[in-house]
Order: C-alpha cells, then sequence, then structure tokens
C-alpha cells in the first residue's frame, strides 16, 4: 500500500487535488479500484497534513432487477469512521431492459454520474474522488483517438459549474498492477460486478490491445502518458515551478 500512497500524494501535489476544509464524496463501486481509493485516502489523512473529511458514496445499478450486496464496503467504511450512503437505482434496467442499449457502457456511466453528484450535493460535499488509474488514463486517451476521432482524456481535477462540485482522480499515476496488489495486501473484499456487460465492452478491446502491443514494444504505454503529459491536454500537464512563471 506504500507504493499507492505514493501515487496519491504525488497526484494530489501536483494536480492539487484537495485542500483544507474539503469534504470528499468516494464513489466506491465495490471494484479494486475504489476500494484502493477510499483506503489509500483514509490512510494519507493520517500523515499528509491536509485537514479533509470522506464519505463513501455507491449507486447500486441493481442489474437484473437484484439488489447488489455491498455490506462488506459498509464494513470498511464502519471500521474506519467513515460515513457510507448507498443509493438503490433504476440505471440497470433503463440501459438494458428499457432502452436496450448496444453500447451501455457510456449511458450507465453517465446515469451513474450524475446520480452520484446529486449524493455528493446532498451530503454538504464539494468534491467527488473517482478511481481512475494510469491504466484508464491511456486506455481512455487510445478509445477517443481511434473510436472518436479526437485527442482527450479525462481530467486528473475537474470543475462541474452546473453542479458546483469538484471531481477529482487521486489514482492517475498508479499503475493497474499496483492496485491489484494493494487490493490484496490490505485484504480488500471486493464486490463482484452483474453488469451483463462485464468483459466485452471497448474497454476490454482497448486493454488487450495494449497489452499486445506492450509485449511487442516494452514502455508503450509510458509514451502515451508522457505524450499526454508533454501536451499538456485536458489538464495532465506539468505543474509550473515559480521560475518558468516568472519568465
Amino acid at each position: 500500500m506504500q507504493k499507492i500512497l505514493g501515487y496519491m500524494r504525488k497526484a494530489i501535489t501536483e494536480f492539487d487535488l484537495i485542500s483544507d476544509g474539503d469534504k470528499i464524496a468516494v464513489g466506491v463501486s465495490g471494484g479494486k479500484d475504489s476500494l484502493v481509493l477510499l483506503s489509500g485516502l483514509i490512510k494519507l489523512r493520517s500523515f499528509i497534513g491536509i485537514d479533509y473529511q470522506l464519505v463513501a458514496v455507491t449507486m447500486d445499478p441493481c442489474f437484473g432487477g437484484e439488489f447488489g450486496d455491498y455490506s462488506s464496503v459498509e464494513k470498511l467504511c464502519e471500521q474506519n469512521g467513515v460515513p457510507y450512503i448507498l443509493e438503490r437505482s433504476r440505471i440497470g434496467e433503463i440501459v438494458f431492459d428499457v432502452r436496450h442499449e448496444e453500447h451501455p457502457c457510456s449511458l450507465c456511466s453517465r446515469l451513474r454520474r450524475g446520480a452520484l453528484h446529486n449524493a455528493a450535493k446532498q451530503a454538504g460535499c464539494n468534491k467527488v474522488a473517482l478511481g481512475h488509474h494510469y491504466n484508464d488514463a491511456v486506455e481512455t486517451f487510445l478509445m477517443n483517438l481511434f473510436v472518436e476521432g479526437r485527442i482527450g482524456c479525462f481530467s486528473p481535477k475537474s470543475f462541474l459549474d452546473r453542479r458546483e462540485i469538484t471531481v477529482i482522480r487521486p489514482l492517475v499515476f498508479a499503475p493497474e498492477r499496483e492496485i491489484i496488489r494493494a487490493a490484496k495486501r490490505e485484504g480488500l473484499e471486493v464486490v463482484k460486478s452483474k453488469c451483463p456487460a462485464d468483459g466485452h465492452t471497448m474497454r476490454e478491446e482497448t486493454k488487450r490491445f495494449i497489452s499486445e502491443r506492450e509485449r511487442l514494444d516494452h514502455g508503450f504505454s509510458d509514451r502515451i502518458f508522457g505524450a499526454m503529459r508533454r501536451a499538456g491536454i485536458d489538464g495532465w500537464g506539468y505543474k509550473e515551478t515559480e521560475g518558468e512563471k516568472s519568465e
């Protein structure tokens, strides 16, 4: 977990993600990424030197019309004194049974984000933390390029005017392999996704493409990530030094 905390601290510092007085709603799906994010933010509070509060929020899509079992998430929150909000929804029904979406991930993610932002505002939070990591960033960049024909990615930090809330991603420097290791070492109980499209998405195809490129061309992902930072797209630029600002 120490490596994860190092990656998170670097992201928080470079992108000014967290400030004194913040009340952060942590989006917890029950997957490894969100659980490691929550655990990391809990641990960081003891030594990072920033005074912030946490609230864990789970948006249950109720895939197949069934409630998900998030008792392990609730237990983790109770053990660490973090308030926990579990919101049940009809998102699964809307996406798969009503709309019959051919490519359901986009609509599902939009609906879940909207519900998460509403819950965060109702809980008095000014920020929402999501568990996107280093590999997610590279995959999203390539998906935008190859599928939509545009250069872009999600931002490490973005302010939503309509919601008056800031979305932060403290795990953006953390490789997925380190997140997997941390989840195992911490004994975090992952909630298995019941999404009917799980494992059959464009992101999974992109993961396989990147894996094959890495096998043939080691450092492929690092070069993509480095290009994103050097280009400064969508808030990914390097933090200016005082000397650079004065020039």
